[in-house]
């Protein structure tokens, strides 16, 4: 599992948060569908945000799809999401166009206000985007998952895990 924030959707040369343009600020997920399907993460986008609010283009909801089989499971949840809604679902389905990253500071953000952990990993701005356990200690840090799976990834590291404040502190052995 990888991630990179970024923009798409618009029209923009090269947008930043600053210059973002009619683009939208977007989560770029690479998977390995042998781990997780399309339809399980379509699952945790719904859960995971108010599909009916109108936020504008910045910030709008949105699935970028790379396949017709994509297109077509995404507007399948999106028609089972919508019964389950009073409020007419506002999710654009849209196919994926050019991506740009967002600069280094938005990537990672909740891991790299542990500069502790960050510095502890040594890993290059580059790295911090392409980096699986960069992208899962990100996820632990926000509150996300769950302790035993934690401990999974984090094997080769020592790890003090605090429960009550979801900080975590690693010293690499």
């Amino acid at each position: 599992l990888k991630t990179r924030v970024g923009f798409s959707g618009g029209t923009t040369q090269n947008p930043t948060y600053r210059t973002i343009g009619d683009h939208t600020e977007t989560v770029d997920l690479e998977f390995d569908p042998s781990v997780v399907s399309y339809e399980e993460l379509l699952n945790k986008f719904w859960k995971s945000h108010n599909p009916c609010s109108q936020r504008g283009t910045q910030y709008m909801s949105a699935i970028f799809y790379h396949s017709t089989k994509q297109k077509m499971l995404a507007e399948q949840t999106r028609e089972e999401q919508q019964k389950k809604h009073v409020s007419p679902i506002v999710t654009k389905i849209v196919q994926a166009g050019p991506f740009y990253n967002a600069e280094n500071y938005h990537q990672k953000y909740i891991l790299r206000q542990h500069r502790d952990i960050l510095d502890t990993l040594n890993l290059s701005d580059e790295e911090i985007i392409s980096s699986p356990l960069a992208c899962k200690l990100n996820g632990y840090l926000g509150g996300y998952g769950e302790y035993e799976d934690f401990l999974k990834v984090t094997t080769g590291l020592s790890i003090i895990f605090m429960k009550w404040k979801l900080k975590i502190y690693i010293c690499l052995l």
